[in-house]
């Protein structure tokens, strides 16, 4: 069997798969609403314990020591190591879900967090497809739908510590190739030594809130977030955040392992005619011809790992007595290799709210080095209060 007709042979080519919308897969996608899914390949890490919560806490730059040091939290608020609420994610990313030869990103996150994650605890996910918009016509890719998957992970107690609702755009990848030249800009973007050095200054300099509590009562509606860089976004960005635990779906893998699931699901996978390696389509990540394939300039970074810089941002600001309640963000134009991206936010309103804390309302953004904001967001935050009963 020769080269060239391995992929002919075993249904793995050196394109991804470019599937179309038809009334069929429309059809087969309908009757799978509300249906439970399996998530044995998507499961990165069942339980917290200290070396999973480092290894994700280092994957995604927050060196809080509330996740990382044993002595500093045993004099925190929880009197041990936590980890931080994007923890989730390196428990299970996501899950995918029909849509046979389809392109996909990660458009809108909405997550509520309902308990912190000890050292120790074991997290169940348990995921759910809750239907479907469209599909719809774009600019940006031609016809497209949005599809939603319900994201549960409960602890060993039964209680449950976040909820996720992934929305996801699905297009036709031929569609989104043709559209690719008009989105083209320079990349890898062209930094020079000096703003390079200004853009670490700013990154040493950044430090998280940590024990000294952020009063409720002190801040003001109008008030802003720090700001907190990322960046410029490499490789080893995206490689430290998969070694963290987050994101693939499946999970990745190699040499037989993968070959075996390439061969049962063969538009999982592409030839790469540089190495004639096999490449999950998860490589976009990491590998700029999986990423042309897909539409996009270059590689570029994982939805919600822009998420979990978000709570970063968030956690940095509050310190360790406060907690994130809620978080939503909209992906908005790729992160590439080489950005750098500045996240922040202010205060839009404060109140005690139903469950008798009081709370912060904040929107949020991410905003790129092309002046484009890529994670336009919300967020609900509690804080302490100075004196309790007083409003």
């Amino acid at each position: 069997m020769t080269t060239t007709e391995t992929p002919q042979d075993t249904g793995i080519g050196k394109e991804l798969a470019t599937g179309r919308f038809t009334d069929e897969m429309l059809a087969q996608m309908r009757e799978l609403i509300g249906t439970e899914l399996r998530t044995d390949a998507c499961v990165n890490n069942e339980y917290a314990t200290r070396l999973a919560v480092l290894r994700f806490a280092e994957g995604i730059g927050d060196d809080n020591p509330l996740w990382t040091d044993e002595a500093y939290a045993a004099s925190g608020p929880f009197g041990e190591i936590i980890a931080p609420p994007s923890f989730i994610f390196a428990c299970l990313g996501s899950v995918q879900v029909g849509w046979r030869g389809l392109g996909g990103f990660h458009a809108e996150t909405d997550v509520t967090f309902h308990a912190p994650i000890k050292v120790g605890d074991k997290i169940t996910a348990r995921v759910w497809f809750d239907g479907f918009d469209g599909p719809t016509d774009s600019s940006f890719g031609g016809r497209r739908i949005k599809d939603y998957l319900r994201q549960e992970y409960w602890n060993q107690d039964g209680v449950l510590v976040a909820r996720f609702i992934c929305a996801r755009m699905r297009f036709e990848r031929g569609e989104m190739q043709k559209r690719r030249t008009s989105r083209t800009i320079e990349l890898p973007h062209p930094w020079s030594d000096a703003e390079l050095e200004r853009i670490e200054e700013d990154i040493l300099a950044e430090t998280p809130r940590g024990a000294e509590p952020r009063y409720w009562d002190d801040v003001q509606v109008g008030d802003e977030l720090d700001t907190l860089t990322k960046g410029p976004i490499g490789l080893t960005d995206e490689i430290a955040y998969v070694a963290s635990g987050a994101a693939p779906i499946p999970r990745l893998s190699a040499h037989g392992v993968a070959l075996r699931r390439y061969r049962k699901h063969p538009k999982w996978a592409f030839r790469d005619p540089s190495t004639h390696a096999l490449e999950p389509v998860y490589s976009v990540h990491y590998n700029d011809y999986a990423a042309r394939l897909q539409g996009a300039q270059i590689a570029y970074d994982v939805g919600i790992q822009r998420t979990c810089w978000q709570l970063h941002s968030l956690t940095h600001w509050i310190g360790d007595t406060g907690s994130v309640k809620a978080v939503h963000g909209q992906y908005r134009a790729h992160v590439y290799l080489s950005d750098v991206v500045r996240l922040g936010g202010k205060v839009v309103g404060k109140e005690i709210d139903a469950d008798g804390d009081a709370v912060l309302h904040l929107e949020t953004w991410a905003h790129n080095q092309r002046e484009q904001n890529c994670m336009p967001g919300t967020a609900t935050v509690a804080l302490p209060r100075r004196a309790e009963g007083t409003v």
